[in-house]
């Protein structure tokens, strides 16, 4: 794992203690599934999922949608560990939920 995984792991784990914190969501699979796939294929699984996942859901009815994995792969420093179809993918579902972030 490069540095820049290492970085994206740490802020896929920072999501889910705000998310907890902030908007009470307990992200408890999300974690586990970071904790056994790590961080960078835990967002490649929940892009390539063909509905809207849980987590996405929940921070969307609780106003948090900063919080979200799709955030953080269309964050600048991220996109080059993705590809350009997940960084669509992730930009689309923001965009569906009036994302202006």
């Amino acid at each position: 794992m490069n540095d820049l995984e290492a970085e994206f792991d740490r802020d896929m784990v920072a999501v889910y203690t705000k998310a907890k914190k902030e908007c009470s969501y307990n992200a408890t699979r999300y974690l586990q599934m970071i904790s056994e796939y790590g961080g960078l294929a835990t967002a490649k699984k929940l892009l390539a999922a063909e509905k809207l996942h849980e987590g996405l859901i929940a921070l969307y009815e609780c106003g948090c949608l900063r919080l979200t994995v799709e955030v953080l792969v269309i964050e600048e420093k991220y996109r080059s560990l993705f590809t350009e179809e997940e960084i669509k993918i992730a930009e689309k579902r923001l965009r569906d939920l009036n994302y202006l972030g």
